[in-house]
């Protein structure tokens, strides 16, 4: 499986942008997908995800509110919407996926993940 990242880019603070992330290549192994993300002065942590056979969709808690993950299964695609951003969202972007069918505690563990794409550096500016 193979995982393309877009979208991110400079902003200002309290603005917007949408990540994508396709997936290609025995995508019908994946059953999770999610987004994490690191700074350099941080480890990478989890943001969200989305279960292509569930409804919840965990979010860490420094973006609940702001940011919304969504997918198309028939694309293949995974989408972060982050809105109202402010410059400690500043970080590279990942988007990860999984063949397992991991229960929602399981989600926001990076190891858990098998599959990662190449990262999209999201800069928010003050």
């Amino acid at each position: 499986v193979q995982l393309q990242a877009s979208g991110g880019g400079l902003v200002q603070d309290g603005g917007s942008l949408r990540l994508s992330c396709a997936a290609s290549g025995g995508t019908f192994n994946t059953n999770v997908m999610g987004w994490f993300r690191q700074s350099p002065e941080k480890e990478r942590e989890f943001v969200a995800a989305i279960r292509w056979s569930g409804r919840n969709t965990p979010y860490a808690d420094s973006v609940k509110g702001r940011f919304t993950i969504s997918g198309d299964r028939t694309k293949n695609t995974v989408y972060l919407q982050m809105n109202s951003l402010k410059p400690e969202d500043t970080a590279v972007y990942y988007c990860a996926a999984s063949a397992r069918n991991w229960i929602l505690s399981a989600l926001t563990s990076a190891r858990n993940y098998e599959y990662w794409g190449q990262g999209t550096l999201v800069t928010v500016s003050s």
